[in-house]
């Protein structure tokens, strides 16, 4: 499903499955230029950018991959202490796969999870990232810190996937579809921005246990290991060095409780951004202004 959509939407692309150790990353290429990796959040995959991939290609040489545990990546099975799914790991097969595609540095634009993997990226591989853009999240660490009932309410699923499996897994894997509708449809435009063909494959990636497994390991990192390596930053005065652009949709959570371009601020050195009109999915909900603002920023 997932290949037969990716197909469809990203039509002049060629499709690639890389190995990183015993992980397959799979994804898509296309276009000439300069190299430019997109990253998507969850509970999504690479699809997430079929309607500004095209532009860009024009442009960039566009690499647009699915993070492990996502779409057809590899789920490998979580272990204890969460290393599997540490954005630093995933950060590193990111790494690698651009390595192995010719590219040592490269530009980087990222979505909700696919953003805090790059804000490891940017951390553990000073260098590789040219320049790189963030969409609608804040930093993990201090989103967690900051935490109130208005976040607590609305982000529910960050409380609810960090619980012990298989709490979760066995919940979701009752209803998976269920569970996708509502996590992306009750945010602020509902389910209208999305094609038909990319939730199918949404969803026959949720229908997969090892899959949701893996969705809940992301989570379960994020709030244990993934925190160690943001203070350990923190604590060693460490920041991001390349510039760097924020953008969060005007109508999300993370704009109603946080002020998103003052916390980058705290850990770059280098930070500019804005508020876009649409909610959390900016690729899907507003392409057209995010396409404006990727060819002014990395041209």
């Amino acid at each position: 499903m997932q290949n037969d959509a990716s197909a469809l939407l990203f039509p002049n692309f060629e499709p690639f499955r890389l190995h990183i150790g015993d992980v397959g990353i799979a994804g898509v290429r296309g276009g000439s230029g300069p190299p430019l990796l997109l990253l998507h959040g969850h509970p999504q995959s690479h699809l997430i950018w079929h309607k500004v991939a095209p532009a860009l290609a024009d442009r960039f040489t566009v690499i647009a991959t699915d993070l492990r545990g996502y779409g057809s990546s590899s789920a490998p099975p979580g272990k204890a202490g969460f290393e599997t799914y540490s954005k630093r790991t995933m950060a590193q097969d990111q790494v690698a796969v651009m390595a192995q595609l010719g590219f040592d540095r490269f530009a980087l634009c990222a979505h909700d999870r696919g953003a805090r993997v790059a804000h490891r990226l940017i951390a553990d591989h000073p260098g590789r990232v040219t320049r790189a853009m963030l969409l609608d999240i804040a930093p993990t660490l201090a989103m967690y810190e900051r935490t109130s009932m208005a976040f607590a309410a609305a982000y529910w699923h960050w409380f609810f996937l960090i619980q012990p499996a298989p709490f979760p897994e066995t919940l979701i894997n009752a209803e998976p579809e269920f569970y996708l509708n509502k996590l992306m449809g009750l945010r602020h435009a509902g389910l209208s921005p999305f094609a038909p063909e990319a939730m199918a494959a949404y969803t026959a990636a949720m229908r997969d246990p090892a899959h949701v497994h893996a969705m809940c390991e992301d989570y379960r990192a994020a709030a244990t290991i993934d925190l160690d390596h943001d203070r350990a930053d923190r604590a060693d005065g460490r920041r991001l060095a390349c510039p760097l652009r924020v953008l969060w949709g005007e109508h999300g959570v993370v704009a109603r409780c946080f002020e998103p371009l003052s916390l980058w601020q705290e850990v770059a050195s280098e930070v500019s951004g804005r508020a876009v009109p649409c909610g959390h999915y900016i690729p899907e909900e507003a392409p057209a202004v995010l396409q404006e603002e990727m060819l002014g920023f990395f041209c």
